[in-house]
């Protein structure tokens, strides 16, 4: 007999933590079989209890995504634990950088004592990453904000090292909808896809949902994006044209991209300001600020005053996350 993919995922379904562990990645992301997440979700529940450190790691994510339920961030991190003290090094990596012990970052962390990473979890205050000071307004037509702090730059220096080792050439939305290489843009790009997740980007996602005022499944997928000296993204909007039939396909599906809210990751280079062109503003935020700006007019049209460009470094490498928002989550 042939083996199938429903053959060959009942003997890791039945298996040890760790084949239960790989299977339900495989089911979550349709990875060489059906997409079934639900099944999928259980089976890394499954594996945690059995005691899987990656399992647990992925448990926190899909907890802090409210995968099947309401997001529980002290259940999160509670999972994240347990990761951690199982040995899984990515666990304990997260746990430092979101308690901001910088005497473990500088040491051999990995062999803390066991009790380590229970004290860390307690001292992440998730009531700080969800409590956003206002920001400043830079234009009232278009709304353009400055977020000033937003981030801490040892939460920068963790999402550009996640993302440095996936960059890959930016592309664009082309007319018919599809994504696509161009010339107006030269940067190379990650996008965090539901396996790269981790707690401290799920934070970031929330803090920045709760600073633009949306549901946080109203993002998109985050963008970490790399400017080489010279890279640029040429004069583009942010929106999805209505006009483009193409667009309209994607704005009937998932809504229209209202909002986008950029973080800047460092700040050791020169020039690669982002331009907004009619309104005569070229904008750049310290390590850890960010901008925030909408898309669309009060009624929901297409604001045209948003035309902007993200200029290319005279020296040095600009990082940047880059978040856009929807007018709906799906």
């Amino acid at each position: 007999m042939v083996a199938t993919a429903e053959t060959t995922a009942a003997p890791a379904e039945n298996g040890s933590a760790a084949e239960q562990t790989a299977l339900g990645k495989r089911l979550l992301t349709g990875d060489g079989v059906p997409l079934e997440p639900q099944r999928g979700a259980a089976l890394i529940a499954s594996a945690a209890a059995n005691g899987d450190a990656e399992a647990a790691a992925l448990a926190a994510v899909l907890i802090a995504l409210g995968a099947q339920s309401a997001v529980d961030w002290t259940k999160a991190l509670e999972y994240l634990q347990q990761a951690a003290e199982s040995g899984w090094h990515p666990a304990q990596r997260q746990l430092i950088v979101l308690s901001g012990e910088a005497e473990l970052e500088e040491r051999a962390q990995f062999s803390a004592p066991p009790e380590t990473w229970g004290r860390l979890r307690r001292s992440i205050d998730i009531s700080a990453w969800l409590t956003v000071p206002p920001p400043r307004e830079i234009s009232g037509t278009p709304r353009i904000a400055l977020h000033e702090s937003f981030l801490a730059p040892r939460i920068c220096k963790w999402l550009i090292a996640r993302a440095t080792p996936g960059l890959s050439r930016s592309q664009v939305f082309a007319p018919s909808g599809m994504a696509s290489v161009a010339d107006a843009r030269t940067n190379s790009a990650f996008e965090f896809g539901l396996l790269s997740l981790d707690l401290v980007l799920l934070l970031t996602r929330a803090r920045i949902a709760a600073a633009a005022g949306f549901a946080p499944h109203a993002l998109e997928h985050t963008n970490v994006l790399h400017y080489a000296a010279g890279q640029r993204f040429s004069r583009h909007y942010d929106f999805l044209d209505p006009a483009l039939p193409g667009l309209q396909q994607e704005i009937a599906a998932r809504g229209q991209r209202v909002g986008s809210f950029l973080v800047y990751l460092n700040d050791d280079y020169s020039g690669a300001e982002t331009e907004f062109s009619l309104l005569d503003r070229r904008l750049r935020c310290p390590t850890g600020g960010a901008l925030s700006f909408r898309n669309v007019e009060p009624s929901g049209a297409p604001d045209r005053a948003t035309l902007h460009a993200g200029l290319p470094p005279a020296s040095g490498e600009k990082w940047l996350l880059s978040q856009w928002i929807r007018d709906r989550s799906g």
